[in-house]
């Protein structure tokens, strides 16, 4: 998968577009949908951009009925429940600040992404860090 195409999964993720969270039941997904697009016809402001972990994204009612009909789908879901697992108000990664003896004086410490990074789990549930296949 190519960054852009994973940056794309991100940012047009259906829980994200609706603006809620992998455990909304299928009652608040129509509802929601129902309600932003009313919202988006109307041509109101707050609801022309939706806030996603790598930034603000643009709305549109076609983004929003695909959302909607992409959760409708249970194994749709279930691969967008695991995409969706990142703050959508772009929480900034945490960083291990233990003092590390940097026998390189001079030169800028490099920060290291801490184990309680927002997406850790998601990264070893998909392999990419050790513990998962």
């Amino acid at each position: 998968m190519s960054e852009q195409s994973a940056l794309d999964r991100i940012r047009d993720n259906p829980f994200y577009v609706l603006g809620l969270r992998p455990d909304a039941s299928r009652v608040e997904i129509e509802r929601q949908g129902t309600k932003l697009l009313g919202m988006l016809e109307l041509k109101l402001r707050s609801v022309m951009t939706y806030p996603t972990p790598i930034g603000p994204a643009a709305r549109t009612d076609d983004k929003v009925r695909r959302a909607m009909a992409e959760l409708r789908d249970p194994e749709r879901r279930l691969g967008h429940e695991l995409w969706a697992r990142l703050d959508p108000l772009g929480a900034a990664p945490s960083f291990d600040d233990a003092d590390d003896e940097d026998e390189d004086e001079g030169l800028p410490e490099v920060p290291r992404l801490g184990a309680e990074a927002p997406w850790t789990e998601a990264l070893e549930a998909l392999g990419w860090l050790g513990g998962a296949p």
